[in-house]
């Protein structure tokens, strides 16, 4: 791990943002605030509304809490009883009544020409808690590359591809790395060739899992064991995109892993495995749902490291690397995979920007393999500082 910088970096920690998954990206900062080390660096929490407003949160108290989504409130103390503007009960960044103006003074670009309450001018660096749409699919990358603001995780190519499981599997098969079968469908086929693409996805492995093509949070996805439901579902997930993915079974057990960029020319690092049980019996799950993530804590249990055989442990961190570099990714990533029975691996996706709450799989599986939630933070934080901008 790096060292501490002798004087405090300027942090931008952005969330919320203009998709779905606005509530999750919320929680996730407040985590992250919570744990960062405020003597090296400097906390500019700033949430993007769910029209697309950034709202500079001026309170940047010592402590904030983290809690559940559902019922509860994930606030800063010090606005726990007057709002905050970090929403309640599912966290949602307000409307300000003056939006931010994000000034770059070394390249003179400024965002917002009108008068505005605050001018970010010199931060060192951009945490971009943005899941989703619009957040981590290589839109607000392109931004900061513009701006010449480093900021951590992958950037534009490896963020659209990341984000589009279309793409990201054709990304995968090019790596020669085995995926499942699949179909997709666009909107375009949905209205002129919706017969002709049922037929393909009732030739694949029943069930199959019906899922937004550029969503994540498990939002919108539908595991179909009955083809006449196929539409409903496809309606479903055409709710958050109108590009869809229907993915075939595969019998094996969900294994993940967390990548962890390397510095300068060093190899991407991994994680060791992690597998998540969802506890059916108690929870009624039929999958690692969104509510089994966010809502539940009964629904699943982590077991890392996985109990599978060493030598399928040293194999799947070493697919989990290749996965990484398939799409050019940088800074951090979940890679996702199915364990077959035969002893196979067949990889089923990547999250660029995983989810970043203190519980969440990617940093529980880096806190197992020891690395804490606070160091993973910093390291991520002096990965970004040093890959900094434009094309390396």
């Amino acid at each position: 791990m790096t060292s501490a910088p002798t004087t405090r970096r300027r942090v931008l920690v952005l969330f919320g943002g203009r998709s779905a998954e606005h509530p999750v990206s919320c929680v996730t900062a407040v985590g992250v605030l919570n744990a960062l080390d405020r003597n090296a660096y400097e906390a500019i929490p700033v949430g993007i509304t769910r029209n697309g407003t950034w709202s500079a949160v001026r309170e940047t108290p010592d402590t904030w809490t983290v809690s559940r989504l559902i019922g509860q409130t994930a606030i800063p103390e010090a606005e726990a009883a007057s709002g905050s503007p970090l929403g309640a009960e599912l966290p949602e960044v307000q409307e300000p009544e003056h939006p931010v103006a994000l000034h770059r003074a070394s390249t003179g670009i400024q965002l917002v020409d009108t008068v505005t309450h605050e001018v970010l001018s010199e931060v060192d660096v951009v945490f971009p808690l943005l899941h989703g749409p619009f957040g981590e699919d290589g839109t607000v990358q392109g931004l900061f590359e513009t701006l010449g603001i480093p900021y951590v995780g992958a950037g534009v190519l490896a963020s659209a591809v990341g984000m589009d499981k279309h793409y990201m599997k054709l990304a995968f098969q090019a790596a020669g790395l085995t995926v499942g079968d699949w179909v997709t469908i666009t909107n375009r086929d949905w209205y002129q060739r919706r017969d002709q693409k049922l037929d393909e996805i009732r030739n694949l492995a029943f069930p199959v899992f019906v899922k937004p093509a550029r969503g994540g949070s498990s939002l919108g996805i539908t595991r179909v064991t009955d083809p006449a439901l196929l539409e409903d579902a496809i309606e479903e997930a055409r709710r958050f995109d109108p590009k869809v993915v229907v993915e075939a079974g595969i019998l094996g057990r969900e294994i993940e892993c967390a990548v962890l960029d390397g510095h300068e020319t060093d190899d991407p690092r991994a994680s060791y495995p992690g597998e998540i049980e969802v506890l059916d019996e108690t929870s009624g799950h039929q999958f690692y749902d969104f509510a089994a993530k966010y809502q539940d804590d009964a629904a699943a249990e982590l077991s890392c490291p996985a109990r599978i055989p060493e030598d399928a442990i040293d194999e799947v961190r070493r697919l989990a690397v290749r996965g990484f570099q398939a799409v050019d990714a940088s800074g951090l990533s979940r890679v996702d995979f199915f364990y077959t029975p035969d002893g196979q691996w067949v990889i089923n996706e990547i999250n660029t920007m995983p989810g970043f709450t203190p519980i969440s799989m990617y940093p529980a599986m880096w806190d197992r393999t020891g690395l804490s939630y606070p160091e993973l933070i910093h390291e991520l934080i002096e990965l970004g500082v040093e890959r900094g901008t434009g094309l390396r």
